[in-house]
């Protein structure tokens, strides 16, 4: 194998290269190195990291992720509705609500019909399952005292609530908190500020890939500590992040998202040569 067929698609700006293993082999001994190499926006085809399209043991396909320093991933909301999408776009299931397989969990996806305008893009809802958080907590970062609140949504975050989003250090102290001794495996960092009942703006600092445009799981775990806070009520919350807007649907401890997935090219890579 000297080269492989690639999907690049986004969600909300979370990008990612997507390879369909259920159309042709992948060196999966080589998934992390790819992921390096093929995330630079430079030398590669450029994205927040890869996911892989197999067969599941208990769905019918299954979702695997890798960030784009290469570390594995267990869950990405904005990946887990593009995967829907690829999964659907390439015949591997025949309606358009079915179980993907993660890492995190067996998740419910439902493809809705596509854009009019835009036949590269549909909405897709994507129920998380349990999404938690807990109290506030309290560290001293960067010489500073800092309070966040703990979320886990499959894979763990820390929602800072700010006054001005835009004026967060949002690398500064995103990147220190991935050393943190609070977080050994390293965290995702999202940054809020609250607009109104069922609004707010969110950036992420998504541990192993840096400030990404959308963290769909980062916006189910605001949502969860927003309507913990009494900062949000009712039962959707809308979160505005660079790469555009998610929906969050509230149902007792399970959260759903509904967001766009678009397909933005498809072409085939040639497989990096190892060293000697």
């Amino acid at each position: 194998m000297s080269a492989i067929d690639f999907v690049k698609m986004e969600g909300a700006g979370n990008d990612y290269v997507y390879v369909d293993a259920l159309r042709s082999d992948f060196p999966w001994s080589r998934a992390a190195e790819l992921a390096v190499a093929w995330s630079d926006r430079h030398f590669g085809v450029g994205g927040d990291g890869l996911i892989v399209l197999s067969k599941g043991e208990r769905a019918p396909v299954r979702m695997t992720m890798w960030n784009l320093d290469g570390s594995r991933g267990a869950m990405c909301g904005n990946g887990l509705r593009c995967v829907a999408k690829l999964a659907r776009d390439h015949g591997h299931v025949a309606t358009d609500r079915f179980v993907v397989e993660t890492d995190a969990g067996d998740r419910e996806v439902e493809v809705f019909a596509a854009d009019a305008h835009d036949p590269a893009t549909c909405l897709v809802r994507t129920q998380m399952g349990p999404v938690v958080t807990g109290p506030a907590v309290r560290i001293e970062i960067l010489g500073r005292q800092l309070e966040f609140v703990p979320g886990d949504a499959g894979n763990p975050h820390a929602v800072v609530f700010v006054d001005d989003v835009e004026a967060a250090d949002v690398a500064g102290i995103g990147a220190a908190m991935q050393h943190h001794v609070a977080f050994p495996d390293g965290v995702n960092v999202e940054f809020v500020q609250v607009v109104g009942p069922d609004l707010v703006r969110q950036r992420t600092f998504e541990r192993g890939s840096g400030e990404t445009l959308a963290c769909g799981t980062g916006a189910a775990a605001v949502a969860r500590a927003a309507r913990q806070l009494g900062l949000v009520t009712g039962d959707e919350v809308r979160v505005e992040l660079r790469g555009g807007l998610l929906r969050i649907q509230l149902d007792g401890t399970s959260l759903a998202i509904v967001g766009p997935a678009r397909t933005v090219f498809a072409g085939t890579i040639a497989l990096p040569g190892r060293e000697p």
